[in-house]
């Protein structure tokens, strides 16, 4: 049976991080606050367990990853294809299948346009302690059910990629704890996204929000493709000390036919701002309206829409500086001299 492998995002929260995966309860979350998302459901983790018992009544996958020893990347890369391509062309069960179909229909009956994005939603992922965020795949512009389906079994396959296998094998995570839900959702038609941060990325000051932004969609600021613009504004104040605009050569847009093509920027367009002031604006309040909600800093994905419209798709909770916060400066030494020495002697 597949009852209950569906979760709207107004039905989901963080609490439900073991059956939604770290971006479905953080979209859930953003729902229930009042923010404004991008409609769309969660292939909860009990269909990846359905599928994955199907999968493994033929043959071991946990198991076989289990098994592998950290940084034996020739073996990881062997294991990780075999796996991968076995995921990829097993069939879904009809039931399931069905009712995957039936969400998709129902969330283009609630006004959605035709095209949606599937995203993977590890249960592991965009925790504070393990971010798994970058090393499983998303999929744009998906133009039917069909395809759907097909990129709901890639995201799966992706929990065994090189990149997630190294990282699980590397930290010791149990294979038997790690599932993959999945989000669909409406596509955004972006006119500009990008990345904000509550908290300085580059000196962690916690007065300041910082915003990147890009023409186009988030995955060409995300994937390093092209610099970004870049804005340092006080948290409560609104002032901007920081404005500094790129030169945005390439932007990703819809390509005809479904999925993402990387364009050429023309002209003047190139160095000129991708929002606004207004804009800037807009997302220094809900940044404060998300920071305050989780009670700690956030790492968020915005997209402006072709109509002006901001809508949020994922916020995290930032790491880097949260990290260091809990990790002492420095250890205590034995002599009390030896750091003073090593400051001096060049050996900081």
């Amino acid at each position: 049976m597949s009852h209950g492998i569906i979760g709207w995002f107004e039905d989901v929260t963080l609490r439900d991080r073991a059956e939604v995966g770290g971006k479905g309860g953080s979209l859930g979350e953003l729902t229930r606050a009042g923010i404004a998302v991008p409609p769309g459901f969660v292939i909860r983790t009990a269909a990846f367990e359905q599928f994955m018992h199907a999968l493994e009544s033929a043959a071991p996958v946990r198991t076989r990853v289990a098994a592998l020893q950290p940084g034996d990347l020739e073996n990881i890369r062997a294991v990780s294809g075999e796996l991968r391509a076995r995921v990829r062309g097993a069939a879904l069960p009809d039931a399931m299948a069905d009712e995957l179909r039936a969400a998709h229909a129902a969330l283009l009956a609630r006004g959605a346009g035709p095209e949606i994005a599937v995203r993977s939603s590890a249960t592991t992922e965009d925790a504070s302690d393990a971010s798994f965020a970058g090393l499983q795949d998303t999929f744009l512009w998906v133009t039917d059910a069909d395809r759907m389906l097909e990129r709901v079994r890639e995201c799966w396959s992706s929990l065994y990629s090189v990149e997630s296998i190294s990282y699980r094998r590397d930290r010791g995570i149990d294979e038997n704890v790690v599932a993959m839900a999945v989000v669909v959702q409406s596509m955004v038609d972006a006119r500009a996204a990008g990345v904000m941060f509550t908290r300085s990325p580059t000196t962690g000051d916690k007065s300041v929000v910082t915003i990147e932004g890009a023409w186009g969609l988030g995955s060409a600021v995300v994937g390093g493709e092209v610099t970004p613009d870049r804005w340092v504004m006080g948290k409560i104040t609104g002032e901007i000390s920081v404005r500094d605009i790129s030169d945005k050569h390439v932007e990703h847009r819809r390509a005809s036919g479904g999925g993402v093509e990387h364009a050429e920027v023309p002209g003047a367009r190139r160095t000129t701002a991708c929002v606004s002031d207004a804009e800037l604006e807009q997302l220094r309040q809900v940044a404060r309206r998300i920071e305050k909600h989780y009670g700690c800093a956030q790492d968020i994905e915005w997209a402006i829409d072709t109509r002006g419209s901001l809508l949020l798709l994922q916020s995290r909770p930032e790491t880097v500086w949260s990290a260091r916060d809990s990790t002492p400066a420095a250890q205590t030494a034995a002599d009390p001299l030896a750091h003073v020495m090593s400051i001096f002697g060049g050996r900081r």
